[in-house]
């Protein structure tokens, strides 16, 4: 719990450093932005963080008449990427997209990230958030939510889950659903969410929390069948499918983000502005729709709201996953 308290302090102390970001910089800001600004994805092209960050830096390149150019940085959960941001200049040309894992669960499973999510960022605008669905194979003789958990309280540990690894949402979900309904699950890593797919087809494993966008695909197909969203509400892509609160998993809710950093120390001038163009980009309705897509809900929310929001997102799952007695490593 020790660590624990200490990311919570600096969550603390990062809302009075955002509050009061010098306004000094190597590049004044009222001249930014004068040239080209780079967008550090710290995963492989392709995903949605990569796709979502495309779509924004399309917009935002429109809106601040400078290009701004991805620049992929994969590794080892994101943690790459993200050092290289934590260690830029910040004069408001280096932005990254973080996610829930980058940003808010990685300091819980390693003990030397090279950076402190907290610390060493700024939050720019929480563009939108990710839900998944608990999916089993269409075969499956579970029927409900229900019904797994009696399975589960009959036999622990009897059920597996197929998860894209430390940190993902596949995990959190999985971590989330077993602290609520006090049941255990065995998990199987892999090294992506579509393999454990894969299994979960093949009747290797028994369920995922898949995100909405990869499952949907397979959900149209009759290859798997949905059980419950992680979202608090019903998602429009899936009508049907009821969320996990309602089916007695009282107080469910697991939604990964994607939104945007900037370096500890860029000028507030420089935050506020890009802040509010990534807003005004996602306000769009074409790029509310392209988003939705890719099943990512439309946010929006600049920097004060994401501040909050980035810090109960550390405390709740900080203390789901000490819970589970995962040890960094």
């Amino acid at each position: 719990m020790k660590k624990f308290s200490s990311i919570l302090a600096s969550a603390g102390l990062a809302v009075g450093m955002v509050c009061h970001a010098p306004a000094a910089s190597a590049t004044p800001a009222d001249q930014w932005p004068s040239k080209p600004i780079k967008y550090v994805v710290p995963f492989s092209p392709g995903g949605v963080s990569d796709a979502t960050a495309r779509i924004v830096a399309e917009g935002l390149s429109q809106r601040l008449g400078q290009p701004v150019v991805i620049d992929n940085k994969p590794g080892v959960s994101g943690i790459l990427g993200t050092q290289a941001v934590a260690r830029a200049e910040p004069d408001g040309y280096t932005i990254m997209g973080g996610t829930i894992t980058t940003h808010a669960v990685n300091p819980f499973f390693y003990k030397k990230l090279g950076y402190d999510p907290i610390k060493d960022f700024i939050p720019v605008n929480l563009v939108g958030t990710v839900s998944n669905v608990l999916v089993v194979a269409n075969d499956s003789k579970y029927q409900s939510v229900e019904q797994i958990v009696a399975a589960l309280k009959a036999k622990p540990g009897g059920l597996t889950f197929g998860t894209a690894g430390p940190g993902s949402s596949q995990q959190l979900s999985g971590q989330l659903f077993q602290s609520i309904t006090g049941t255990q699950l065995q998990q199987i890593s892999y090294k992506g969410g579509a393999a454990a797919m894969t299994d979960l087809i093949g009747g290797q494993i028994d369920l995922v929390f898949e995100t909405v966008a990869a499952a949907k695909p397979m959900l149209d197909g009759k290859r798997v069948r949905a059980l419950g969203v992680t979202s608090s509400h019903v998602l429009p892509s899936l009508p049907d499918v009821r969320p996990l609160a309602e089916q007695g998993i009282k107080g469910f809710e697991m939604q990964s983000w994607q939104g945007v950093f900037a370096p500890a120390g860029t000028p507030r001038p420089i935050v506020d502005r890009l802040g509010k163009e990534i807003a005004a980009v996602v306000a769009s309705p074409a790029v509310q729709q392209r988003l939705r897509t890719l099943g990512v809900e439309p946010e929006g929310k600049t920097t004060d709201a994401f501040v909050a929001f980035q810090r109960a997102e550390v405390k709740k799952w900080g203390k789901v996953i000490q819970d589970a007695g995962v040890v960094p490593e």
